[in-house]
């Protein structure tokens, strides 16, 4: 199946230094914005499940997940502290106007 560039959220809807949770085309999606930058990332922890956008805090670029301490990059969804091992997985994103567009 091809990928494609989904319209999903406008940028002012996702506050500085802050994650919220969208769903595109039926997958549960964090989008996170480090400092302006946004990264998009599957919202499910790897390690127990948990909402990385409703159990994350943000600092920088590192998303710490409170359920358990699990940390990982929101550039890239390498796991920098355990107890996960696996990377959330990632999605390109792109801004068009005022709009965040996630391939998907």
């Amino acid at each position: 199946m091809a990928t494609e560039f989904v319209t999903a959220i406008k940028t002012n809807e996702i506050p500085v230094n802050s994650v919220k949770a969208i769903d595109v085309r039926g997958t549960r999606i964090a989008v996170a914005n480090a400092g302006g930058a946004y990264y998009a990332f599957d919202d499910a922890c790897t390690h127990e499940q948990c909402s990385l956008a409703e159990e994350g805090e943000l600092a920088g670029t590192t998303l710490t997940c409170t359920c358990h301490g699990s940390e990982f990059d929101v550039r890239t969804g390498k796991v920098l502290a355990p107890p996960a091992t696996v990377p959330v997985k990632v999605y390109p994103v792109r801004v068009a106007g005022d709009a965040l567009q996630i391939e998907v």
